[in-house]
């Protein structure tokens, strides 16, 4: 398989499947629905894909990298379509947790 991805009948029916998913956690106030790059939560009210706070299904292991991993949900992360593209075939950002107070 090349590391091209693809966009078959049966991926869309898993990413449509997987967006219902994280708004019906979103609607638990569910932390697992939120942007597992930023830890944010994400706008669940609008079409996936359309803002840079809204949903996108993103693959823990890169397409580029694990193509044959691309339809597998177990590697399927609720992110933020901003959050998704800056990370691009990447690994996260890590940040650098809270800052020690002047004073220290």
């Amino acid at each position: 398989m090349s590391g091209k991805r693809t966009h078959s009948r049966a991926f869309g029916k898993l990413k449509k499947a997987f967006f219902e998913e994280g708004q019906r956690l979103d609607a638990a106030g569910d932390p697992a629905a939120d942007c597992w790059i930023c830890h944010k939560r994400i706008d669940y009210t609008v079409p996936p894909g359309t803002t840079d706070l809204s949903h996108e299904l993103d693959h823990y292991y890169p397409v580029s990298e694990y193509p044959e991993l691309q339809e597998d949900p177990a590697g399927f992360r609720h992110s933020h379509r901003k959050c998704n593209r800056e990370r691009g075939d990447g690994q996260p950002k890590l940040d650098m947790g809270d800052v020690i107070p002047a004073w220290w």
